[in-house]
């Protein structure tokens, strides 16, 4: 009986989140580095240029797209069934695909929300706040902490992908990974709310002079007096709604914002 050790699924692992996003295409996506993942299993459980590693490679070069650091429970899962295969286990070539393409959809959902709704903003948060003054420590403090957070959560998914096997297809597609998702979203619409509130500053200087009574009515002290924060939160809402309903990018926001703070600027408007 062939056995992956832990040193196999080590490489296969480090393969993945070097060579996840090598090779993107709209034809493929990260099926490559899906393939690429698959070869130190492949050395393990195939004779090298055998038709079962040949085709081992060939099955797992098709389309496949998903959050590439939660993303690892697949292949971990897909390790388990290339094991349980090379030992005369019923498992198909649609068995690999159909599992793949279930579980890509749910998974990029609860990986965007966890890691790009969550964890990045929080980090981020954090490392502009050391760098507020000019301290070079906050961007290290995001890279070495965010690298080091999802190398840990990475290896441990990829891991409980292969000890679980089938039984995880339960866990992810199931009732619970719907109510889990929207625990995420709710959890990283909260997160995304708080860090604009705390970092998108916008105040105007415009001001209505009275000839009459020779009084000055200031627009962003009345704005303060009922509702603090209100232009920074149009600046989100407006970004938000080009992002969402336009589909603007996010270059494109930026840009688009620069331009307006500039003319802004220049008119005196804030």
């Amino acid at each position: 009986m062939i056995k992956l050790d832990k040193n196999d699924l080590k490489k296969g692992w480090l393969s993945w989140q070097f060579w996840a996003m090598s090779t993107l295409s709209f034809e493929k996506l990260e099926a490559n580095g899906f393939a690429q993942s698959m070869i130190p299993i492949a050395n393990k459980l195939y004779k090298k240029g055998s038709p079962e590693y040949n085709a081992c490679l060939k099955r797992h070069s098709v389309f496949y797209n998903t959050e590439p650091q939660t993303g690892s429970i697949v292949n971990g899962i897909i390790a388990s069934l290339e094991e349980e295969r090379a030992n005369g286990g019923n498992v198909s070539d649609d068995m690999f695909h159909s599992i793949k393409t279930g579980l890509m959809g749910p998974i990029a959902g609860i990986g965007d929300s966890m890691v790009q709704g969550i964890l990045i903003p929080i980090l981020l948060s954090i490392g502009m706040g050391i760098s507020a003054s000019g301290n070079p420590v906050g961007v290290l403090f995001y890279l070495i902490t965010y690298m080091a957070i999802m190398f840990c959560v990475d290896y441990f998914l990829y891991l409980k992908g292969y000890k679980l096997g089938l039984s995880a297809v339960d866990i992810l597609v199931g009732d619970n990974s719907d109510r889990l998702r929207s625990a995420f979203n709710i959890l990283g619409t909260m997160v995304v709310g708080g860090l604009g509130a705390n970092f998108v500053k916008l105040s105007t200087k415009i001001q209505i002079v009275n000839s009459a009574s020779e009084s000055v009515f200031d627009i962003q002290k009345t704005l303060d007096g009922f509702f603090p924060g209100l232009l920074g939160l149009l600046a989100v809402l407006i970004s938000w709604h080009l992002i969402s309903n336009k589909r603007w990018s996010s270059n494109k926001v930026l840009l688009f914002l620069v331009g307006v703070a500039t003319i802004g600027v220049l008119l005196g408007i804030f």
